[in-house]
């Protein structure tokens, strides 16, 4: 069991201590990025590639006011949720309440990703069909996260995202060879802040789509603890010891964050770059998971039938990475709910440890069974879209409380953060707001 611990004072120190932000890069990179960040490239060109970087850039501020409270409580999310101002219903805050109605919709969204690693897995292998190879993947899952264990899980996490990474960069070399090559002129034309007056309703739905999301902002207080932030810096004993390791974690944890947001916005920008260097100027924008299939064509058209695999390599892991990341998350953030509910046990490290293995196996099998059931998986990652918008909502009302109600008076950041802070909230509230008023 890790105790307090004083934290590092240089940068490479730190570097020893990171591993919540690879999490969280291998749930983002996903079929937003493959298939709704791509779409968006060949949809518009690339006048809007400032709008992708922005939208990956600017939602890290929220990440860090809940990887701030993982750190300064040591509890919990749904256990700070439960203990938030505001209306209860029996003995549960209404927060709580109105993060499990979006579940529905989320279960939907995570379904199709399932679906879309099997189309992939069935793109490689064709002689197995589709929903055997759902059915194999949340099997092959659920083994791998059911024991609760924090370190396979960062493992997995940061393996996936270094091939991703790597296959999607070396995809985005190789097209320099190419009639689709990308020249400085078109990256600078997506580098001018414009925005033609047809392409707004567009711009909003990608900056909700790209970047950390509600669902990723709530995971990270989890993998902070269990990273062991908050077992370093101790409980809160008010004396000037515990601020200044609290600061020092809260710079690892700072440092986590913003490699993450590197991380994820490079690839989430080479996905785009592609849309708009290979399918823009045809004019034709695949739906859906038929992106995979059009890519990866264009590929082997331009470099060879080789490239097929190296495509489908990356797609499966970014896809897979997804699966993988939301299975030990939900697990975690379910039993925490399920806990402060009184529906599971959660209270104890034991209790979490059973808790987090039976929702690893029933989560992904309900996932399974929706995608087998609906066949859909395009429509059903949209409609969980949904959901994540209003969850947005939920996020920064509760960043707003961790920041001003929650937060020690002495760990209060500077005027420069509070500015980023209020960025961030005032962006995503006006995102958020446009896409519920788009669907009422």
């Amino acid at each position: 069991m890790a105790s307090v611990l004083s934290p590092p004072t240089t940068f490479f120190g730190r570097l020893r201590y990171l591993g919540p932000g690879f999490i969280l890069s291998a749930a983002i990179v996903g079929s937003g990025e493959l298939i709704a960040t791509t779409a968006l490239g060949a949809t518009a060109g690339f006048v809007m590639f400032w709008i992708i970087l922005l939208s990956c850039l600017v939602k890290v501020a929220l990440q860090l006011e809940f990887g701030k409270n993982a750190i300064y409580t040591g509890t919990f999310m749904m256990h700070n949720f439960n203990r938030l101002p505001g209306l209860r219903l029996g003995k549960t805050h209404w927060s709580i309440w109105l993060w499990l109605s979006l579940q529905g919709l989320k279960l939907l969204q995570v379904g199709g990703i399932v679906g879309g690693v099997a189309i992939v897995l069935n793109m490689a292998w064709p002689g197995i069909s589709v929903n055997v190879w759902a059915i194999a993947s949340v099997m092959i899952t659920s083994f791998l996260v059911y024991r609760g264990h924090y370190g396979p899980v960062e493992k997995g996490s940061l393996v996936m995202i270094m091939l991703f990474t790597a296959v999607i960069l070396i995809s985005l070399a190789l097209l320099q060879g190419t009639q689709y090559a990308i020249h400085w002129e078109q990256v600078k034309s997506g580098l001018q802040f414009s925005l033609p007056a047809g392409m707004v309703a567009i711009a909003f739905g990608a900056f909700g789509i790209t970047g950390v999301g509600g669902d990723e902002i709530m995971y990270y207080n989890y993998w902070c603890i269990e990273k062991g932030y908050a077992t370093y810096t101790g409980p809160n004993d008010g004396t000037a010891e515990w601020d200044a390791r609290a600061k020092g974690w809260f710079k690892v944890m700072y440092l986590d964050a913003l490699l993450s947001m590197v991380v994820y916005t490079i690839v989430t920008a080479a996905f785009y770059l592609l849309g708009a260097a290979v399918l823009h100027s045809s004019g034709s924008v695949p739906e859906g998971y038929q992106m995979i299939e059009v890519l990866s064509k264009i590929f082997t058209e331009t470099l060879g039938p080789w490239a097929k695999n190296l495509f489908l390599v990356g797609a499966f892991f970014v896809l897979y990475s997804t699966l993988f990341t939301a299975t030990a998350s939900w697990a975690r953030v379910w039993g925490d709910a399920f806990g402060e509910l009184g529906w599971m046990g959660f209270d104890t490290a034991e209790r979490q440890r059973k808790t987090i293995g039976i929702l690893s196996w029933i989560l992904p099998a309900v996932w399974c069974i929706l995608f087998l059931f609906l066949q859909s998986p395009v429509m059903m990652v949209i409609l969980g879209g949904i959901a994540t918008s209003v969850l947005l909502l939920l996020v920064v009302y509760v960043s707003l409380v961790f920041r001003y109600r929650e937060l020690p008076k002495s760990l209060s950041p500077s005027v420069a953060y509070d500015v980023f802070f209020w960025i961030s909230v005032i962006s995503i509230l006006m995102v958020s707001g446009y896409g519920v008023w788009q669907i009422l």
